[in-house]
């Protein structure tokens, strides 16, 4: 379908991305197929800056300034990531726009127009072709989540990650372009499904 994609994995906190983005890389480089990947937020040096302001335990921002941060994080991306590697490599993201409307819209509240019109300055025409969104069980979530070292955005209440996690599956809902992951099922049907995606992506 597409020679390289942009390919995104969304979810909120332990869902199995790291998991399978590190399963999707392994295959790519078996097939000698070129890539990148990077997350968000994060990525080029500068963005790995802000992510530190964003995630450390010490910050306390306001809403506002936490998207801000984000789409700034975002703007690094597109200008030294992004833009460089568009149609010339397969772009792995882990968490993108969809996250940014999730968090900050459905689970903040701040306005939907707003994101998507940010987005669209920053990012230009450019989509990504395909997300994954991985969902969990509030059960699963709190158990993994409590099994490692906890940044700012580990520590909201289940009824935020309730609504985050909603707002993810409200965007994705009758969308082809968009696999929703159950990360409650067994890891190994969702590998091979994510996996089998990967490859009627690239036509491989």
């Amino acid at each position: 379908m597409y020679k390289f994609p942009i390919i995104v994995f969304e979810g909120i906190e332990g869902t199995g991305k790291t998991f399978h983005i590190k399963n999707v890389q392994n295959y790519l480089k078996i097939n000698n197929i070129k890539f990148i990947k990077f997350r968000e937020p994060g990525g080029s040096a500068s963005s790995e800056k802000i992510r530190k302001f964003i995630l450390s335990n010490k910050s306390n921002y306001q809403n506002l300034t936490d998207l801000f941060m984000y789409l700034a994080s975002r703007n690094e991306n597109f200008h030294y990531i992004i833009s460089k590697n568009y149609k010339k490599r397969v772009i792995i993201i882990d968490r993108f726009i969809d996250s940014t409307i999730a968090y900050q819209h459905y689970g903040m509240g701040i306005n939907k127009r707003l994101i998507v019109n940010l987005n669209k300055l920053i990012l230009k025409n450019i989509k990504p072709n395909f997300t994954f969104i991985n969902t969990v069980s509030m059960k699963n979530l709190k158990s993994r989540i409590n099994k490692r070292p906890k940044n700012r955005y580990d520590k909201f209440d289940h009824k935020f990650y309730n609504k985050v996690q909603k707002g993810f599956i409200k965007i994705a809902k009758n969308r082809k372009n968009y696999m929703i992951i159950n990360s409650d099922h067994k890891i190994s049907d969702n590998k091979k499904k994510i996996l089998n995606k990967i490859k009627s992506l690239l036509k491989i």
